[in-house]
């Protein structure tokens, strides 16, 4: 049963003005505002740096950065692509999300700011993470030592950035992370109905009109747009973590029954009446650190780190 900490979070959240006919700028600027607002731990480390022409930062635990051989990275890397819809989040929206995961898992996170549409539609957010990608291989990290993540729209992008490097021949990460991804922009999915009045944060409409200004024209259904619509053999194994109290429910079950059938590694987890992202309160949600905790598990064991 879901902790009474939950339901405090929930109120919480439907308390708050939707806000939805703001102009995006003024969206991104109370995003920014409201995610200031959770802290930071004192022995989270930050360094800005140019990953291949992308503004990134890695994100790290003070006394916990793997060990390196000739400056080549031998511990876990993670590359993690914020959530926003498209057209909202940054590095500073997510870094404690970031910042968490990284203690559970014991790597070193790069978190990249990709741009956001609609100044820059499909498939800037693609070429940006397969940039950042492919500048992490440039440094010498080895791609069976990386893990792609991402929540929201970030676990969309980070599916399509593997469909992008697996059509682009570049060698694949050794696992990826989807956290209640965002993997198909027709949003038509039958949860969006069905889980609209649980769902505290994602809402049919304004979730449309993010995805529109993201394709700039697009088609909904174009592969590396909606992964859902890809093909999706050859792909490194995938953890997928989604909530039942989610609009965004069946992208999930959707997407991992087609990856199943195609012979990708997929462990899905659909957690009992958790919401969108339910990570970014772990600092107060008892199955929030419980989920966080998991994916560092996960990597561990995919990237063969020590606890």
């Amino acid at each position: 049963m879901p902790s009474q900490e939950l339901e405090t979070i929930v109120n919480v959240l439907r308390a708050q003005p939707r806000n939805d006919d703001l102009p995006i700028d003024e969206r991104r600027a109370g995003y920014e505002q409201m995610t200031a607002m959770m802290p930071i731990p004192d022995d989270v480390r930050c360094e800005p740096v140019d990953a291949g022409g992308v503004r990134a930062e890695w994100i790290g635990i003070a006394g916990s950065t793997p060990p390196s051989t000739n400056g080549v990275a031998s511990g876990a890397t993670l590359l993690y692509l914020h959530g926003g819809g498209y057209v909202l989040g940054s590095i500073n929206t997510h870094r404690r999300l970031v910042a968490d995961i990284a203690r559970a898992s014991g790597a070193r996170a790069l978190a990249i700011d990709y741009r956001l549409a609609p100044e820059h539609p499909f498939p800037a957010a693609i070429e940006d993470a397969t940039a950042a990608y492919r500048w992490l291989l440039a440094q010498g990290v080895a791609p069976e030592r990386i893990v792609v993540a991402g929540d929201s729209a970030g676990g969309g992008l980070t599916a399509s950035t593997l469909l992008a490097l697996r059509d682009a021949g570049d060698p694949l990460p050794a696992a990826a992370v989807l956290i209640s991804p965002w993997l198909d922009l027709t949003c038509t999915c039958d949860s969006m109905t069905t889980k609209a009045a649980a769902d505290p944060i994602i809402e049919h409409d304004p979730l449309k009109r993010w995805g529109d200004a993201y394709l700039g024209g697009a088609d909904a259904r174009t592969p590396l747009a909606s992964p859902l619509f890809a093909e999706l053999a050859g792909l490194p194994p995938l953890l997928i973590h989604v909530g039942t109290a989610e609009t965004l429910l069946d992208d999930s079950l959707r997407f991992a029954e087609r990856a199943l059938a195609a012979g990708v590694g997929v462990t899905l987890e659909a957690w009992d009446g958790m919401i969108h992202v339910w990570h970014a309160f772990a600092f107060m949600l008892p199955e929030g650190q419980q989920a966080i905790d998991r994916i560092g598990a996960y990597m561990r064991e995919r990237v063969a780190v020590p606890a």
